[in-house]
């Protein structure tokens, strides 16, 4: 008899713990299965869920909120966007039919209050229990509004974008693209969003350049370049060249870049000299020298050829790098590709405003790049502090030597070089200009990215604007000039 009852007892027990687990992993499953598209549940669950609010960093401007209205004697909440192209396409939006965009994707869980972290299934079971408004949580992103407002401002009548790294930390601190578009057109009057018109073909308002906008970097890959010259031991600052005005590639004779108009000759130069005044022929030398596997590898110690690690949908960031058509090409031998031209940023060399954003904040950081973020910090609704992002340094890229060594020939290339109009009176600027041609009826890709101040670096930034007559010098870098002045005001 005590055997019996000892097995019913161990069945029991077995049954129970079964029955736990189970109940625990449906606890658990729930918001994934509430989630899934054309949950008629889950729908009227959206709308009738308080949605976090969005803040930029100063966690008083408002970048999304809710609308409340009563239908059929419920509650329901819109949602509202308040600063309207703003930030359209970090933020995102959300709809009642659940299209998604932005962190309003991505971060869903938590601003539903889904998020599967043990305090807040809890407190969504009291909610439920109780009847009470579901309550998701706050973010507090990196932006700061009035820097991001100026980006819009200067990038006003172009396709472009801006993106502004602190370099300590890798706060995203703008992030800007062009056209955008008004995120509180999207519910009902998509057609309008979609039917805008801009100065490039197509317009194309959805599309996050930051992220998503793949651009010949032309001559700020020569960072890059350079970067690897240095950090090998193979070339110095001081190193000399002898530039005709081309260098010889493949039989060809590959020209410097001057005004369209005929070559530039430099004659005895050092590299110093050669990155102040962007000289193509020094740099498709040292490619030619130092061979395409080591430009390469270390375009990716800076990031190139993996998706930067932003909070926003991953189908909304693209990795930079050669491109064949429309992939990614990762070349089996040397002979696969031009290495004079890509040295120089050509070739089928594409790459984002963010990563060339990060190859700057990286030389700012003494050659230790720091992980891009743009959430700050998530607020339960009680107002604690459910996360904090912490900052996360990525491997090291190059020596502090070479970052060093980088940024002086970065500065010359804003104080006497191509980047005069970057120039910020009491500011010491590192700077690098590019002016990638694209085929296009004379149409350049035209890029400025740097740093201030030298001394103490607080500010990384790229600027790139597709379909210019002119050039980087010219274009870009009086516009990333007037971002940085607000962000160091």
């Amino acid at each position: 008899m005590n055997r019996e009852l000892r097995r019913l007892f161990f069945v029991f027990t077995l049954l129970f713990a079964a029955l736990v687990g189970i109940g625990s992993y449906w606890l658990w499953r729930a918001p994934s299965l509430e989630a899934r598209q054309g949950n008629p549940t889950q729908i009227v669950r959206d709308v009738t869920t308080k949605r976090g609010l969005i803040y930029a960093s100063d966690a008083e401007t408002i970048l999304a909120r809710n609308r409340g209205r009563q239908v059929s004697g419920r509650r329901w909440f819109l949602r509202r966007y308040p600063t309207g192209e703003l930030t359209a396409h970090v933020v995102g939006y959300t709809t009642l039919d659940r299209s998604r965009a932005g962190l309003e994707k991505s971060m869903n869980d938590f601003l539903t209050g889904t998020n599967s972290n043990l305090s807040t299934v809890l407190e969504r079971v009291r909610s439920r229990v109780q009847g009470d408004i579901r309550e998701g949580n706050d973010l507090v992103l990196t932006i700061d509004a009035k820097a991001q407002a100026k980006a819009l401002e200067v990038l006003q009548g172009t396709c472009g974008s801006i993106v502004a790294i602190e370099p300590a930390t890798g706060r995203v601190l703008v992030m800007a693209s062009t056209p955008s578009y008004d995120p509180n057109l999207v519910a009902r009057r998509f057609d309008e969003v979609l039917n805008q018109r801009g100065p490039c073909r197509p317009a194309a308002p959805l599309l996050n350049r930051s992220t998503q906008g793949l651009y010949a970097p032309g001559s700020t890959f020569k960072l890059v370049t350079a970067a690897a010259a240095l950090d090998t031991g193979r070339y110095t600052p001081e190193s000399t060249f002898v530039d005709p005005g081309y260098c010889t590639e493949y039989g060809q004779r590959v020209f410097n870049y001057s005004d369209q108009n005929g070559p530039e000759i430099f004659g005895r130069v050092t590299l110093g000299e050669a990155m102040e005044h962007s000289i193509n022929a020094v740099f498709c030398d040292i490619g030619q020298e130092l061979g395409a596997d080591t430009v390469l590898e270390y375009a990716r110690r800076f990031g190139f050829y993996e998706k930067p690690p932003l909070e926003t949908p991953a189908e909304e960031r693209v990795a930079s790098g050669l491109y064949e058509g429309n992939q990614l090409f990762v070349p089996e031998l040397e002979s696969d590709v031009d290495v004079g031209r890509l040295a120089f940023g050509q070739e089928r060399l594409l790459a984002t405003p963010t990563q060339m954003a990060m190859v700057a904040a990286t030389i700012a950081n003494g050659g230790r790049g720091m992980e891009p973020f743009v959430v700050d910090r998530i607020i339960k609704p009680d107002d604690s502090v459910l996360s904090r992002t912490k900052p996360e340094p990525m491997a090291r890229a190059i020596t502090r030597r070479t970052a060093f060594e980088l940024a002086a020939m970065m500065e010359l290339v804003t104080t006497t070089g191509t980047g005069r109009r970057a120039q910020i009176p009491g500011v010491r600027v590192a700077g690098k200009t590019g002016t990638a041609e694209t085929g296009r009826n004379d149409r350049n890709d035209t890029w400025f990215v740097g740093f201030a101040p030298v001394d103490n670096p607080e500010v990384a930034i790229a600027v790139a604007i597709s379909d210019q007559s002119g050039t980087g010098g010219g274009i870009a870098a009086p516009k990333a000039k007037e971002v940085m002045e607000v962000l160091l005001r």
